[in-house]
């Protein structure tokens, strides 16, 4: 009964990453191919570090690869979503200035 528990669990995690990679396809369609500032490069900085520590965690300290497969998708989702705000911001500066 436990490792059956272990085993639901585990696909469920994996079910849990796949989603939380999916998620990201929206923001990244919007920057990448309208060029649509659709994420807060704060926000996205600060997801960057905890996944990157997540990520650098999983490979030191947690010897489980499933975790590191996930922990490695979220990181380059979440790098992905903040190198192109600070693309698309770059590419803005001057041409908006909404905060007289």
């Amino acid at each position: 009964m436990k490792e059956l528990f272990l085993n639901g669990l585990t696909i469920a995690y994996l079910g849990a990453g796949i989603i939380c990679c999916i998620a990201y396809f929206p923001t990244i369609t919007d920057l990448y191919c309208y060029k649509k500032a659709s994420a807060n490069m704060t926000t996205y900085l600060l997801w960057t570090i905890t996944a990157l520590i997540t990520f650098l965690y999983s490979f030191f300290i947690l010897p489980d690869i499933l975790f590191r497969i996930i922990s490695v998708a979220n990181f380059i989702c979440c790098l992905l979503v903040l190198l192109l705000s600070i693309r698309i911001a770059n590419k803005t500066i001057g041409k908006n200035n909404r905060c007289k």
